[in-house]
This record gives structure tokens, C-alpha cells and sequence, in this order.
């Protein structure tokens, strides 16, 4: 009993930031229909002093056009069509109709704290499915030493008994549900 109690502490202070960390990403992921959980991109309408066309197009306007949205420098720019012109920055990108002097300008920022615990969650970076696999294992052993901490009523041959039961329906009324279709 005592080295159950010594094992389920160690190991619970070692996994706890990890565990936090993967329960934000696990937050942010759900709800990926809702928001970008990686990234925050800004989209901001901009207006040209009067309208141009392709041939009045020189790296000088392109170069004016990014002070316009506070763009130092440009990588390239193209025609996508006769009537426009996209610049494309680090991270950003300038879009505009030269015939209505109408532009968009989105720049894309990672989403601080929040693409972090992505980027371990979901296995972005080489090598770290290892280090994921051995948290599974820990978790593992942290669930099954935590069914013996207790004993007597609050243990696991009373109410523990329960309360691991009612951890099971959920996920077994949702497979009941989502399977049945």
C-alpha cells in the first residue's frame, strides 16, 4: 500500500503540467469547427487613393501599397487577374482589385500558448509519439494506482465501485448513439 501511495503521487507530479498541457490542446481541439486553435489571423479592409492598372504597376507602388498596411517588405507579387494584384509578406498577404481600389490584407500569427500544446498533442514534432507513449503508460499506471488509494466505504469495493461505473457511461452511451447510425 505504501509504495501504491508513493508510486500514484510520484507519478502524478510528474505528469501534471504535461496533463495540462494536453487538456487545453484536448479543449481547443474539440471546438476546432469554432475557432483556429493554432493560429489568429486578422483580416483588415484597405482602400487605394485612386484606382490603377497592371501596366501603372511598378515595385515602388507595390513597396507604397505595404506601408499602407504598415508592411516594410515584400517576398513577390503576382496578377492573378488583369484587374489585381496580391503581395505576399512574411506570415501576411495583401490582395487588391486595382479596377475598385478595394483590398484585403490577412495576417496570419501563431496563437500563443494554444499552438505550443498543439503542436505536442498532436505529434507535430519528430520523435515525440515516443514521449507521448510513455505518458500513456504513466497515465495508465496513475488510474490504476488511484483505484487503491482509498479503502473502507470511500474505496473501490464501495462507493469507488460507483463512481468508476459512472465514468464508463458516458462514453458507452456515446458509442451506443454514434455507432447505432
Amino acid at each position: 500500500m505504501k509504495l501504491n501511495r508513493a508510486m500514484y503521487r510520484d507519478i502524478g507530479y510528474a505528469c501534471a503540467s504535461l496533463l495540462l498541457a494536453y487538456c487545453l490542446s484536448g479543449v481547443a481541439v474539440n471546438h476546432i469547427g469554432d475557432w483556429n486553435p493554432d493560429f489568429v489571423i486578422m483580416k483588415q479592409t484597405v482602400s487605394l487613393p485612386h484606382p490603377l492598372t497592371k501596366d501603372e504597376m511598378t515595385s515602388e507602388q507595390i513597396a507604397e501599397f505595404g506601408r499602407l498596411v504598415h508592411e516594410d517588405t515584400y517576398k513577390v507579387y503576382d496578377f492573378p487577374t488583369a484587374d489585381q494584384v496580391k503581395i505576399y509578406y512574411d506570415n501576411a498577404s495583401l490582395h487588391v482589385n486595382l479596377t475598385t481600389g478595394e483590398g484585403t490584407y490577412e495576417k496570419v500569427a501563431r496563437r500563443p500558448l494554444f499552438y505550443q500544446v498543439n503542436t505536442l498533442h498532436l505529434n507535430r514534432l519528430q520523435g515525440w509519439k515516443w514521449v507521448s507513449d510513455v505518458f500513456a503508460l504513466a497515465l495508465i499506471i496513475l488510474s490504476l494506482t488511484g483505484l487503491f488509494i482509498l479503502k473502507g466505504k470511500y474505496g473501490l469495493a464501495r462507493r469507488g465501485r460507483w463512481l468508476v461505473l459512472a465514468g464508463l457511461v458516458p462514453p458507452m452511451v456515446a458509442l451506443l448513439i454514434f455507432e447505432l447510425q
